[in-house]
């Protein structure tokens, strides 16, 4: 076990319930489709005055919020990040989002 590396430099506790701790966070579980409450709404802050499209409010692993804004971004035809947990698209496609999203099985969503 390469365990040993990362510990090197730790003091070790005499208490004998003592647990380490990595610092590795558990895994995110993602909500289902129908439980997820999604907001889409018209932003210009900080974009120089340019319009965005972002969807806040996904809970769940980054991987499937990578994959949800790829699917976005790909159905739209646009350009678009993920950061800091929602999905930013270029220009202003509420409409356009609010209805992927509604077909992909996402009900809760709504325009804001």
């Amino acid at each position: 076990m390469a365990d040993w590396k990362e510990r090197l430099g730790v003091v070790y506790s005499t208490n004998p319930d003592f647990k380490y701790d990595n610092g590795a966070e558990e895994a995110v579980e993602t909500l289902p489709k129908e439980r997820q409450n999604l907001r889409v709404w018209r932003d210009t802050h900080g974009r120089a005055g340019k319009v965005a499209t972002v969807v806040k409010g996904f809970v769940g692993s980054d991987e499937d919020l990578e994959e949800l804004g790829k699917l976005l971004k790909r159905k739209i035809g646009v350009g678009g990040s993920v950061k800091d947990g929602q999905i930013i698209i270029q220009g202003e496609n509420r409409d356009r989002v609010l209805q992927i999203l509604l077909d992909e099985g996402y009900s809760r969503t709504k325009r804001v």
